[in-house]
């Protein structure tokens, strides 16, 4: 008799495995959601230290940096014209990557204010919806 109650039935396994499948089919859409939402806070919360930066740099010369010239005259001096004064330091320790790892676009003129500074969302594909979505600094202040 011992040897019968040393274990969990089949039936009383596959009613744990069902409650946790439904669980999990309710948790995890919230949960990868949430991932989404981060993942564009993240790239809103570089664009205004970008454009921080951008603004000290036109403080120092007047102008923003060409796009040939890039975000990059934000860090190293550039070598392209126009030549800029170049703060001691940089004006970004180092360029951020956007939430997928690749680097902020960037256009001086802009297309949609004085800069504009992009990320193509999780596809690299200019358009799309969702994560997939084209995120940029005109559209934080929408």
């Amino acid at each position: 008799n011992a040897k019968r109650n040393t274990g969990f039935s089949l039936v009383e396994i596959l009613v744990v495995l069902v409650i946790m499948g439904l669980l999990i089919s309710v948790v995890a859409p919230t949960v990868l959601n949430r991932a989404d939402e981060a993942r564009v806070q993240k790239a809103r919360a570089d664009f205004n230290a970008i454009e921080t930066a951008l603004k000290i740099y036109r403080l120092d010369n007047y102008v923003y940096p060409t796009t040939e010239q890039g975000l990059e005259a934000l860090v190293e001096a550039s070598t392209l014209d126009p030549t800029a004064q170049f703060k001691e330091g940089g004006y970004l320790e180092q360029l951020p990557f956007d939430p997928w790892g690749r680097p902020y676009l960037y256009l001086s003129p802009g297309e949609n204010g004085a800069v504009d500074i992009y990320t193509l969302g999780a596809d690299g594909l200019s358009g799309g919806e969702g994560q997939n979505a084209d995120i940029g600094n005109w559209k934080s202040k929408e």
